[in-house]
């Protein structure tokens, strides 16, 4: 199967057109549009977020990665029956209330959907409520708050008080990150997972969604 490796290769260098080229070629072969994706899209991704982590590459590499794999998906999205192993499952991510930074969020959910997973993206600025409604309305099992400012990172608390008020804090698990995040905080509030980068999340994401 030599093809789902050029496919993997492919995204790992972020070749968009050479990605679609290939999952096209893999499908005209007759390879099951689950086979490309767990085989070929979802390893090269994997190997991107390991380098990412590790220092080996950098956010525009891993953004450029993003979009091959995305351009390769959105291939496969309609051949796969009702949404058939497209997804491990939905996340709903957004910067909290107050807070109107975005590039650390953008990564996280590039490098979240490079999992499989679906990722309702709230923007910025928002309303504990909202990830709320946004987590019912979408079935989500995940929610994942991001805080770039000090001044921001109590809102984060209120995005886990209005989980529980709405009473699914047992079918939601909660991410958080940012700069001024850290460990101790996300304890502090009942947060139940905090990680200190975009590919340490993703794997944390799909850890939680598998389990």
């Amino acid at each position: 199967m030599s093809i789902l490796a050029d496919i993997g290769e492919a995204l790992e260098k972020g070749k968009r057109k050479l990605v679609v080229q290939y999952v096209q070629q893999a499908l005209d072969e007759g390879v099951a549009p689950q086979t490309i994706l767990t085989e070929g899209l979802l390893p090269g991704m994997d190997r991107v977020g390991v380098k990412f982590r590790n220092n080996e590459i950098f956010v525009p590499e891993v953004l450029v990665a993003a979009r091959a794999m995305s351009a390769g998906t959105e291939l496969l999205k309609p051949l796969m029956a009702d949404g058939e192993g497209v997804s491990l499952g939905t996340a709903v991510i957004g910067t909290v209330k107050g807070d109107l930074h975005d590039i650390g969020k953008n990564l996280v959910k590039m490098m979240i959907e490079g999992k499989g997973i679906n990722v309702i993206d709230l923007g910025v600025d928002v309303a504990p409520e909202t990830f709320v409604q946004a987590a019912i309305d979408n079935k989500a099992q995940l929610i994942c708050c991001s805080a770039l400012l000090t001044t921001t990172m109590p809102s984060i608390a209120e995005v886990v008080k209005a989980v529980e008020a709405a009473g699914i804090r047992d079918q939601v698990k909660i991410m958080v990150g940012g700069a001024p995040v850290t460990q101790e905080f996300a304890d502090s509030v009942g947060a139940d997972a905090y990680t200190p980068d975009a590919a340490t999340a993703a794997v944390v994401a799909a850890e939680f969604l598998k389990g």
